[in-house]
């Protein structure tokens, strides 16, 4: 397609999109930059779920039914680690913890996340850059009434229940992008904001140290796909949590918080009445079906988003924007 395209995802949404940009773009043209706020440690293994979610999708492993974890994989470690007092809220599979056990034996032998990713990715078969936002680490922590909670502790051991009041991301200020991540913020011809929720995906990536900053700077379209669909998240706790957070629930809504660092929103049909909302912000707006059930919705929405970048890369004034 001849279009380098920086996509920074998290969770479901964007490992789905991401899957539809590897189908369409070749492997020097995409590189896919994931949320590491959500990273834990369980059974003393170093847990990467956003990674995780996108390398499996890329990889061809998902389980369908849940858009996460591995299809057909199944429990029976965890039973036998609860069988012995474990606490096992937080479901990791048998194939899936090879995973784990092998990032941590990299990891504890020196090797940076960035490493460690990459060696997963090329036993996993994935060509493309599938890279973390940061080697340091960055945690997301959600404020509530009930306390501080790590976002694992919120998001599956409580089912978000709790209502939060605002999020953190500690260590975040300190950290620094990952090599890959700084390399495409410089040689990429467009950033892709994968439709991951803006709040715990792409918010923990935004605060690593430097990374706003350079978005704002970049030269190249910068184009978000809207998460929120008629007013709901299609997947997990972004409404619920833009509600709580005083936030219009809305791809205007989610407009908003990508004020400074996006051009384009891209919006599903049934919010096309949003679109002078967005464009009074300054963005572009893109309407188009967004809505991933099958491989061919993914397919679909990937040549939408990468159309609509080489058009308008195309154009006299954006072509110079970047000289």
């Amino acid at each position: 397609m001849g279009t380098n395209i920086l996509a920074i995802a998290g969770g479901v949404g964007g490992a789905k999109l991401a899957l539809g940009l590897s189908r369409l773009l070749g492997p020097g043209e995409l590189t896919v930059v994931v949320n590491t706020g959500d990273d834990e440690t369980f059974h003393g293994l170093h847990v990467s779920p956003d990674l995780d979610t996108v390398m499996y999708a890329l990889a061809g492993m998902t389980n369908p039914e849940t858009g996460w974890g591995i299809r057909g994989d199944t429990f029976r470690t965890l039973e036998a680690l609860g069988r012995l007092g474990a606490e096992t809220w937080f479901r990791l599979g048998d194939i899936d913890l090879a995973t784990h056990v092998r990032r941590t034996e990299l990891l504890r032998a020196g090797r940076s996340l960035s490493e460690a990713t990459r060696e997963l990715t090329a036993h996993l078969g994935i060509a493309h850059a599938v890279v973390p936002a940061s080697d340091d680490p960055v945690r997301t922590i959600a404020l509530t009434g009930e306390g501080d909670l790590s976002f694992q502790d919120y998001f599956v051991r409580r089912g978000c229940e709790p209502r939060i009041t605002g999020v953190r991301f500690d260590g975040a200020e300190a950290a620094r992008p990952s090599p890959a991540f700084a390399e495409a913020l410089e040689s990429a011809d467009a950033i892709v904001f994968c439709p991951s929720n803006p709040v715990v995906s792409i918010g923990p990536v935004l605060a690593v140290g430097g990374v706003r900053e350079a978005i704002e700077r970049f030269g190249g379209p910068r184009v978000a796909v809207s998460p929120i669909v008629g007013g709901q998240a299609l997947r997990g706790p972004a409404a619920k949590m833009m509600a709580e957070l005083g936030e219009e629930v809305s791809c205007a809504g989610v407009a908003r918080r990508y004020v400074g660092v996006c051009d384009a929103l891209v919006i599903d049909t049934v919010d096309a009445a949003e679109a002078p909302s967005i464009e009074a912000l300054g963005m572009r707006v893109l309407v188009t079906p967004t809505v991933m059930r099958t491989d061919d919705d993914k397919d679909a929405l990937a040549r939408e988003v990468v159309g609509f970048v080489e058009t308008w890369r195309a154009e006299p004034e954006r072509a110079s924007r970047r000289g």
